[in-house]
């Protein structure tokens, strides 16, 4: 076997509990002129405001935006890069949910580069380095922080899309377990779950090859030695831990692990890529108005049953980092993981079904076409897809039959 490996990830990763009191330091790194992004709930908190006074304490200059929405609708973002440009800083800074961070990130592109965002949708748009960012969440789930894409909801589109570059790398990922102790259990539930599937779809993707040229021409290059590293660890945090930090948001040991494990899936999904559950997810999202953590996740335990027969070993071993008891072979092992994962998000609330979700029943087949079609995520998948192939796995997450995912 010929060992391959690709990652790209910030120049700096800082995670522990009070991290957030080093973002003065962190940022005097950039210069003096910070441009905030972040939301207006997050914005009205006690503890945004002792961040922002540190920085001033630190002779930082703020200029806070806080007007950011879910989803980062595409216009938008110009005008959050507008109100910065008489400002002219020397960094964004980032402090919110996924929403927030892919937002800190777009906006220092157009600040940075201009034109229309529509311009770098796709891989590799991106002309050069833009202002540098540090990501700073307050969430555990997209893993945006570390990764190079930033998802835009573009109103002449049905799907959302996605700006892919290494130059959309955060500087800085400081991530800091208390940010997140206030995330209601719904939250922590859809943005863990979301992470978790981010892991194992990482774990579970082709490999690609080893073409020296495919790293260069492709964000994602699908699962490597240093990818299925980080997507193994995600993995064992998660599973001890993702299910207490619901049931328990006090629980600081359990929320340190869910935090590192949503980092550790980003910097194994920024590299690898995910899969069939996205591509799933991505129609449905369009169709249902529902969060994107939760679709990705409804669809997992399905995706799994599906890539059964080419993913067998690589499936056990996820239940390995489970904690699942080993059974009889790799094949008993990987069903009895299978069960664990919808066991799992059963247990955190996470929907069982399509159908559940909101899916119009005469939507499934359109849904399996837009899903095939999406194809930087159906080439990851480790078992190839037809149209046939693609209709019976969204009607078998439709009717919550698991048995007819894996024919």
């Amino acid at each position: 076997m010929t060992l391959f490996a690709a990652a790209r990830l910030p120049r700096e990763i800082l995670f522990g509990k009070g991290q957030r009191h080093a973002l003065p330091d962190v940022a005097a790194k950039y210069g003096r002129r910070a441009f905030i992004c972040t939301d207006e709930r997050f914005a009205g908190t006690a503890m945004f405001a002792q961040i922002i006074a540190a920085l001033k304490a630190g002779s930082i200059e703020t200029l806070v935006y806080d007007r950011i929405l879910p989803d980062v609708p595409r216009d938008s973002v110009a005008v959050c890069a507008a109100h910065a440009k008489d400002f002219k800083p020397d960094m964004v800074i980032g402090i919110g949910g996924g929403s927030c961070l892919d937002m800190a990130k777009s906006a220092a592109l157009l600040i940075s580069h201009g034109g229309r965002l529509q311009d770098y949708y796709g891989e590799f748009k991106v002309p050069g380095p833009t202002l540098p960012v540090i990501a700073v969440p307050t969430t555990a789930g997209t893993g945006s922080e570390v990764t190079p894409v930033a998802v835009i909801s573009d109103p002449e589109r049905t799907l959302k899309v996605g700006i892919s570059s290494p130059h959309l790398i955060a500087a800085v990922a400081l991530c800091d377990p208390e940010l997140t102790a206030t995330c209601p259990p719904s939250l922590t539930a859809i943005a863990g779950a979301d992470a978790l599937t981010h892991a194992i779809e990482a774990f579970t993707s082709a490999k690609r090859g080893t073409d020296p040229q495919l790293p260069q021409r492709h964000v994602f290059v699908g699962k490597s030695a240093l990818t299925d590293h980080f997507a193994l660890l995600a993995i064992q945090l998660l599973g001890r831990s993702l299910e207490k930090a619901y049931r328990d948001g006090s629980d600081e040991d359990a929320r340190a692990d869910v935090m590192m494990g949503a980092l550790a899936a980003g910097c194994a999904f920024g590299t690898a890529g995910t899969a069939a559950a996205h591509a799933v997810q991505y129609p449905v999202g369009a169709l249902t108005h529902t969060p994107h953590g939760l679709g990705v996740a409804t669809m997992l335990p399905y995706v799994m049953s599906y890539n059964l027969p080419a993913a067998t070993d690589e499936i056990a071993a996820v239940g390995a980092a489970l904690g699942v008891t080993e059974t009889e072979g790799a094949e008993a092992t990987a069903r009895a993981t299978i069960d664990e994962v919808a066991r799992l998000f059963g247990a955190i609330g996470i929907t069982r079904t399509l159908a559940d979700l909101g899916l119009p029943h005469d939507k499934i087949d359109w849904t399996a076409e837009q899903a095939l079609g999406i194809d930087r995520l159906i080439k990851n998948n480790p078992r190839p897809f037809d149209i046939a192939g693609m209709r019976r796995l969204v009607r078998a997450a439709y009717d919550g039959d698991m048995a007819a995912s894996s024919v």
